[in-house]
């Protein structure tokens, strides 16, 4: 697993490229420069266009997304040190590292065997060892270990999920792609009861669906 010169310089200028479209938090653009996104495009086929501002298949359907959306998602979340965070959709853990270099302590769920399998390896490979990763549902969180500061869903969700607004904190926020199609609306949700919510809404975005149960493979 190489990290070059090269590879470094397309990350700084993914940076200038994302900080164009509107992400200001400097700790993100940091982070996303930081860490070595063509490690976790698994077909070494897509390495070179691996800092070009664009998803890229890893396999199980699944997708890593564009470093923006990535940026944007997290940004809403307003992440602060030793926040605990819920993540689901574990996917190639890139979301993950973000996530973690923002100094979060992840607790994240990935419904694809195969996809959990690979990335429980591969994150402490490149020395990212305190994730707590899960196979499972994302749609039930992850109660015994509830409540979070913040979750993000990183699929698509016909519907706001109950179980993960009941598992966020007074003051958490879950930051949510909603809608049926292949669009959805990028939602903003804080706790500010305990079963009082305020919505914002911040735009059309492309995700995979948000499925139920555990994958098959």
């Amino acid at each position: 697993m190489i990290d070059t010169y090269r590879h470094k310089g397309l990350r700084k200028q993914l940076v200038d490229i994302i900080a164009e479209k509107g992400i200001s938090n400097s700790r993100i653009l940091k982070a996303i420069e930081k860490i070595p996104r063509h490690l976790f495009i698994t077909d070494t086929a897509f390495h070179k266009y691996a800092y070009e501002d664009k998803p890229f298949p890893i396999g199980s359907g699944q997708t890593i997304s564009q470093p923006f959306t990535v940026g944007f998602q997290t940004q809403l979340l307003n992440i602060s040190e030793g926040d605990k965070v819920l993540e689901i959709g574990t996917g190639s853990g890139y979301q993950t590292a973000v996530l973690l270099e923002m100094g979060a302590k992840v607790y994240s769920i990935e419904r694809q065997k195969a996809l959990y399998e690979r990335t429980k390896e591969f994150l402490p490979s490149i020395g990212y060892t305190s994730a707590k990763l899960f196979y499972g549902d994302g749609y039930l969180g992850l109660p015994t270990y509830a409540p979070f500061d913040k979750v993000i869903v990183t699929a698509g969700a016909p519907f706001i999920p109950k179980d993960l607004l009941s598992q966020l904190k007074i003051g958490g926020v879950l930051v949510i792609p909603v809608g049926e199609g292949k669009e959805q609306i990028m939602q903003r949700i804080t706790k500010i009861g305990s079963n009082e919510y305020e919505t914002e809404e911040f735009g059309v975005f492309r995700f995979v669906p948000l499925l139920k149960e555990k994958g098959k493979d």
